[in-house]
């Protein structure tokens, strides 16, 4: 009997904690965050951490692993096939954004406010190369810049402009500037129908007045438009500088840095110092990962520097 009451007193008890609201709160924390944080730790700064370790050892993942300090970070400095690759990360850093953003905003701005007939078919076509895979976009560049049959030659001799089966992903005065159409062309479908949303909810009475005024399109884009949305650029800019130092999968399959490393870029260069077929050194590819690391976060103060975080109310 006395086992029964207690029993009872301790279910009670259990019942009245998981009616509390405090209780109920922390329990709904525990179980979503746990998962995603645990996650985070395991895949996320785990290995990251533990990068910092192997950067002070000379290892190729294989043989025993030998603690030589700073020499990697040495070498690094001392690498200045690591700066090419960093200059190339640069150009891209420098064009690739900017033509991304802008042609974003002018086609979000045309959609939006110039009241196209089949708008919504016009964000699932700008949509549609974000859905395709890394390997689909740089064969369709692989032929559309292919010396023999490609659609840009076609083109050009299409308006007289014979290029006598040009490669232009294979000489390397062209190689580095034909990469950026692929990276801006993957990309823009995604800010196109971002900007859109953001415009759409713009009040229409703003718009109304500035015609009232006579204020054309392009003043109604750079005064109205931009700044009203300008947290948003921010972001974005912010996505597609980091983007664009990070990638490596669409040069690793459209030239693999060539011709003669002209578009070398420095997450490929650390991919081929860790798993190359001729070179494997995990401990020096982690210390250009370390320094890949304060590349984009010097970068990510830049950016918070030149767009500084303000918006507008309307």
């Amino acid at each position: 009997m006395l086992r029964t009451d207690a029993e009872h007193a301790s279910q009670k008890k259990r019942s009245k904690l998981l009616q509390n609201a405090s209780f109920q709160k922390l329990l709904f924390l525990f179980v979503a965050l746990v998962p995603t944080f645990g996650g985070y730790l395991v895949f996320g700064l785990y290995p990251n951490l533990l990068s910092v370790y192997y950067s002070l050892l000379d290892w190729n993942g294989i043989s025993k692993a030998k603690f030589i300090g700073l020499e990697n970070y040495g070498r690094l400095f001392m690498d200045h096939y690591v700066w090419r690759a960093l200059g190339h990360n640069l150009f891209y850093m420098a064009t690739v954004p900017l033509i991304t953003i802008f042609i974003s905003l002018v086609l979000a701005y045309l959609l939006t406010n110039k009241g196209y007939a089949g708008t919504a078919i016009f964000k699932v076509l700008f949509f549609f190369p974000n859905v395709l895979s890394t390997v689909v976009v740089s064969l369709l560049w692989a032929f559309i810049y292919d010396g023999s049959f490609g659609l840009l030659n076609a083109f050009l001799k299409l308006i007289g402009i014979d290029m006598n089966g040009f490669y232009w992903l294979g000489d390397t005065r062209t190689a580095l500037a034909a990469l950026v159409p692929p990276l801006v062309w993957a990309g823009v479908g995604f800010y196109i129908v971002i900007f859109m949303n953001a415009m759409s909810t713009i009040p229409k009475s703003l718009y109304e007045c500035a015609v009232l005024e006579g204020a054309s399109h392009m003043t109604r884009l750079f005064r109205i438009t931009i700044p009203l949305i300008s947290p948003l650029i921010r972001v974005s800019t912010v996505f597609l500088v980091l983007g664009t130092l990070k990638s490596l999968d669409l040069v690793l399959i459209l030239t693999r840095g060539g011709p003669a490393g002209s578009t070398d870029v420095i997450g490929l260069y650390m991919f081929n110092m860790a798993f190359g077929e001729q070179v494997q050194n995990y401990g020096y590819a982690s210390a250009i990962g370390m320094f890949l690391f304060l590349i984009l976060v010097g970068a990510k103060l830049v950016v918070d520097k030149l767009i500084p975080d303000r918006g507008y109310e309307y």
